[in-house]
């Protein structure tokens, strides 16, 4: 029974060191998010950029976790896209223009909804 737990332990340990095998990264981000909406917008729009992998947005903290490979955009390029998505990503503001176009439940000055 402990062997077989510990092949299992085993097996799942090499799965997990082969998803990121490959030299991906993964970076947390603070956002200006409120709802559904600016996580849809958000995740879509770093799904198009150059080398991100995978993006989540979890509304509850505002934090985008998003993977991508390294070789392929930077954390400030990740960061770049957000802000000109329209929302700040950690310490940097986001574009006023972007955010002016948001819907106005999407603004920084909208009630959590």
């Amino acid at each position: 029974m402990k062997k077989a737990i510990l092949n299992i332990l085993a097996a799942l340990l090499v799965t997990m060191n082969l998803a990121f095998a490959d030299g991906d990264k993964e970076i947390k981000i603070k956002t200006s998010a409120i709802c559904e909406m600016c996580k849809a917008r958000l995740e879509r729009n770093l799904g198009l950029s150059k080398g991100v992998k995978e993006a989540n947005l979890n509304l509850t903290d505002k934090v985008i976790t998003v993977k991508y490979n390294p070789d392929k955009t930077t954390p400030e390029a990740i960061k770049a896209t957000i802000n000109n998505t329209g929302y700040d990503a950690d310490l940097q503001p986001a574009n006023q223009k972007a955010h002016d176009k948001l819907p106005s439940c999407c603004r920084k000055t909208a009630a959590p909804h």
